[in-house]
Order: structure tokens, then sequence, then C-alpha cells
């Protein structure tokens, strides 16, 4: 089988591999026999890492994958008949394939958001209906923290929805697929922008972010949810062997593993974006605040650039491409696509 490791391309940072701490805790948890399903001291320990980031009332419940996080999640918070405010964009709107509504029983409530962040007005726009038998009663806001558009919510910002959905009756769910991504972009911890901003449950990240799989359900307020642990397992999300996802989830997270990777791929955006913008003739649509950079390439300069790499198409319309970095992009990589992309644009053969 071809293994093609001399690239590490743009599409996403699901491309890249396992860090090697977090391959190194696994072998290191792949050891004898434990208790199953959650009760071994790698999950044990998880909730005591999970404290240190969300304080004291947290709790974490390991699954396989973001999607399932989100699923488990939202269900937990809302009733058979409860919907969802989240913004066009967001991940659970567009590429889960429907999960939310198909397994959760929940109902969308999409808001048009240009730059991928909710405000309260928008939010407004959804938020209504209440006791009205005829509408998907809105229950949940929920927000990606970074955004798909790869921007970032500034406390104050999350705050000002969760005041607002609390007065609604509402609570509030963080999508943190790239949580660490915008942890390490503001500066702040965790805590900043999820528990002491008001945030009720969140989707803990950890695949994007150099984990070989596994994401957490974290509770911040238990008052939000009910029946998490039935849901997990209902929703084929428990982990047998789950000391596997807690051991990564530890490895990542007890130390700076998470934030070092995240500002590394961080780093690695805001060098594409100042060499884009050096060539002073492509249009970057986005603000670049956590690992992805979005510009407009004429088709053939990106069918040049594919010759080499991946990268996703964001909108065909008007060539609109998402260059995502990692945890393992490095410089050279970055400059090697930086002066394929002057080439091409110059009618030079792309390297």
């Amino acid at each position: 089988m071809t293994t093609p490791h001399d690239t590490r391309h743009f599409a996403s940072d699901n491309y890249a591999g396992a860090h090697p701490e977090v391959l190194a805790a696994l072998a290191a948890a792949n050891t004898g026999h434990t208790p199953a399903y959650g009760d071994d001291p790698w999950t044990a320990h998880l909730q005591d890492v999970a404290r240190t980031h969300f304080g004291d009332a947290a709790t974490a419940y390991p699954v396989f994958n973001g999607t399932g996080a989100n699923v488990v999640a939202l269900q937990a918070m809302l009733p058979r008949w409860g919907a969802v405010v989240c913004s066009a964009n967001a991940h659970v709107n567009t590429d889960e394939n429907a999960a939310p509504e198909r397994v959760g029983g929940l109902k969308l409530l999409t808001v048009p958001t240009p730059d991928g962040r909710l405000t309260p007005e928008l939010v407004a726009r959804q938020a209504h209906g209440f006791g009205d038998v005829h509408r998907a009663q809105p229950g949940v806001v929920s927000i990606t923290q970074s955004t798909e558009l790869g921007t970032v919510y500034r406390p104050e910002e999350v705050r000002a929805l969760a005041d607002q959905a609390h007065a609604l009756g509402m609570r509030v769910h963080v999508d943190g697929a790239r949580l660490s991504n915008a942890a390490a972009r503001l500066g702040l911890p965790l805590r900043a922008f999820t528990t002491d901003a008001g945030v009720d449950v969140v989707s803990w990240g950890g695949t994007k972010n150099g984990l070989l799989f596994g994401e957490a359900v974290v509770v911040l307020d238990p008052a939000a949810v009910d029946g998490v642990g039935y849901l997990r397992k209902s929703g084929m999300q428990l982990a047998s062997k789950m000391r596997f996802v807690s051991a990564q989830l530890v490895a990542l997270y007890e130390g700076d593993l998470w934030l070092r990777s995240a500002a590394h791929a961080n780093a690695m955006a805001d060098r594409l974006r100042a060499g884009i913008d050096a060539l002073g003739t492509l249009d970057v649509t986005l603000p670049t605040e956590a690992n992805a950079v979005f510009v407009r390439l004429p088709a053939d300069v990106a069918a040049a650039l594919r010759r080499r790499w991946r990268f996703y198409d964001w909108d065909p319309t008007d060539g609109t491409v998402r260059l995502m970095c990692a945890f393992d992009t490095q410089p050279q990589d970055v400059d090697d696509l930086l002066t394929a992309l002057a080439d091409a644009l110059t009618g030079r053969p792309a390297a």
C-alpha cells in the first residue's frame, strides 16, 4: 500500500496524524486488564483534568468523535420538541449529515452569519414562538469556537449570548472541536470563554489537535442536561475500552500539549496569510483568527496547486478555498505552497 507521508496537505487538520505524545500515552494505557465502560483510572483522572480547565462542577463524558459529542450534548440539553439556534455555517448544520436531526431528533433553526459568529440580534431571529405548538421550541443556542469560518468569539461575545439565552429559558452549547485554537489566539484559559462566560455544555475537541480519535462532552452546569450517560450509550458513543479515549485526552490536556499544538497551527496559518497578503493580488475573504485561511483563487491557479496539495473548495461560485493548517504543519510546507502559488499566478508551472 502506498503511504504518501512526504506531503502535508492544507485540506483539514483531520488529515494530520496523531501527536507522538498522544501515541505514547495510548501505548502506556495498553497494559493489563482494567474495568470497561469508563470505570478505569484514566477516565477518573480525566475528570480532574476537566475540572482544572472548566471548574469544579465540570464532568467529562468521553465519546468517539465530534459529531457524537454534539448529538449527545444537544439531545441531553433538549426535550423531544426542542430546537437549536445555530449559525447556518455551523458544523452541526453543514457537515454532520443531519445527524442532530436524524439521530438526535432535533430541529436546527439556522441564521446566516457573515463571519460565522452569532450575535444576540441574530439569535433573536429564531428565538421566538415560545409556547406555539406549531413551532419547534428554541431551547439551546449552539456556537462553534473557533467557527467554521476561522473566526473566534471573545469572552464578552459569548457572555452576551449566554445572558440572552438564559433570560429566555434557553441553554448554551459550544461545539469546541477547535476550542484550543481559540484559546491560543485569545491568550486565555478555556474557562474564560466557556464556564466564566455562562456556557452550559461544551463539546471538547481532541481529534483536530493531535488525537488519534476521541472527544468529550463536558457538562459545566449539571442542571442543563438530563441522561447524558444513557444517551451516550443509546447513541453508540460509549466506548467499552474507554481508557484509550481518556488516556489521549489526558495526554493532550493535562499539560500544555493542547496549547502548544494549537498555537503552532495558528502560527502556520498566520505565516500563510502573511505570504498571501504579500503577493498583493488575491482576495482573502475572512479574518485569520485560528488555523484557517480563506482566499479566492482563479480556477487555473487552484488546479495548478492541486497537482501537489489537497484543499477544500469553500464557495465554488466565487473560487473561495479553505487552506487549513495543523499541529504538524511546518514552515517549509507553508513556504512551498506560497512559492507554488506565486509561480501559478505568474504563469509558471507550480512545483
